[in-house]
């Protein structure tokens, strides 16, 4: 069993200062705010908690489910576990730190599991059931009707979204979609519908998008490799960073900020620590002067990417100046407008030139994970096609 979390922060990802209040429950415990998928709390009678400690608490389902979760991360996550396949696997799950139950209700049982998300500052998060059927060898004929009828194109596609959370930095606010907006796609919508989460209001996040195929590519290589385990109703957790403005840049903000004002242009040295930041600061009223500085900051951001990561950046500029309308952004149009229209130049572009997106990738859910001797072909057959659909969205 892993050691203990870190105490990390109480407040859920993504709420404000003026939030509501949040029900504390068992032992401090709150309703996880960011859940985009499964039993929640309010609508099921178990739901999702995260611990005072910034873990999450999943409760154990009735048997045989439950029992079988439990034992998974058990044996995955065994101090003395020497099986190179599951020490390996530990790399794409949440680390597990044993069980929970609340002081009052001793029989009640939790999984206690890293909160994926609680890196983030506006995480944007989709569930993704992975595999042909929804439905483990032992189901019998009702609950595989049942999950059919759920999704009659489960065989064929081979996914199924679940869920997902998607921050939209215009309006400071998130959309949200169900399990009935995945169970609505089809194999004509498959593609659009999945892009919905990594589009934030102003452009397609192509980087969050590049950065989860290489995770998932990662995932398919163990299932690949390994004749251990198979799995079923299990799902893919995605997670990426949806602000534009991490918290450790705002004060360099508004330094920025004062400079430009002060000056109506920035030094090369200034031009590179915005870039760099990627948040774009207050417009004046000057827009010709202003649109002239911007255009140098425009050049020297693509001059400085071009030498530093050709290979990538420069193809997410060119994509840039077709999906923002930068050209058509001449200087007799430019106004007190200009600045928010930048940023949706900018938005996306690492934080520096050396700098990856923050991506996480985590497999989620083993109430259905059996023994075999057999390369998992559903699971197999899920994540290609879920690849080469991410793949599709990112070179459309």
């Amino acid at each position: 069993m892993a050691a203990e979390p870190p105490a990390l922060r109480l407040q859920p990802p993504g709420s404000t200062g003026d939030s509501l209040p949040v029900p504390r429950l068992l032992g401090g415990c709150v309703p996880l705010s960011h859940q985009v998928a499964g039993h929640m709390y309010g609508k099921d009678k178990v739901g999702i908690l995260q611990h005072p400690d910034g873990t999450v608490l999943k409760q154990l389902q009735p048997p045989p489910r439950g029992p079988r979760e439990l034992e998974f991360y058990t044996m995955v996550y065994a101090a003395d576990c020497a099986d190179t396949v599951l020490l390996e696997l530990r790399k794409h799950l949440p680390k597990y730190y044993g069980v929970w139950s609340p002081p009052t209700a001793p029989n009640d049982v939790y999984l206690k599991l890293e909160d994926v998300t609680h890196k983030f500052n506006k995480p944007c998060i989709m569930d993704v059931k992975i595999g042909r059927k929804s439905y483990d060898p032992f189901a019998s004929s009702e609950k595989i009707q049942q999950q059919v009828s759920k999704y009659p194109l489960m065989e064929e596609i081979g996914f199924l979204v679940l869920g997902m959370r998607v921050y939209h930095v215009h309006s400071d606010s998130y959309e949200t979609q169900n399990q009935h907006y995945g169970r609505s796609l089809t194999k004509e919508t498959l593609k659009e519908g999945v892009s919905k989460f990594f589009h934030n209001g102003f452009c397609l996040r192509k980087d969050a998008i590049a950065a989860s195929i290489q995770k998932v590519e990662k995932i398919l290589q163990w299932f690949e490799s390994q004749k251990q385990l198979n799995f079923y109703a299990s799902s893919l957790l995605f997670v990426y960073e949806g602000s534009s403005q991490p918290a450790t840049t705002k004060s360099n903000d508004r330094t920025l900020a004062g400079k430009f004002l002060s000056k109506g242009h920035l030094s090369d040295a200034d031009a590179l620590e915005c870039n760099n930041n990627y948040h774009l600061f207050g417009s004046p009223a000057n827009g010709t002067s202003v649109g002239k500085s911007l255009s140098k900051v425009y050049a020297r951001h693509r001059k400085l990417y071009s030498k530093k990561h050709h290979s990538q950046t420069s193809l997410k500029v060119e994509t840039l100046e077709q999906d923002n309308g930068w050209k058509s952004m001449s200087q007799e149009h430019l106004n007190g407008n200009v600045l928010s229209q930048l940023e949706k130049v900018f938005y996306h572009l690492p934080a520096g030139p050396q700098e990856i997106t923050e991506v996480e990738v985590r497999m989620i859910d083993f109430a259905h994970v059996f023994p075999s001797n057999t390369v998992d072909e559903g699971y197999v057959y899920g994540l290609k096609h879920l690849i080469a659909v991410l793949r599709s969205i990112l070179d459309s």
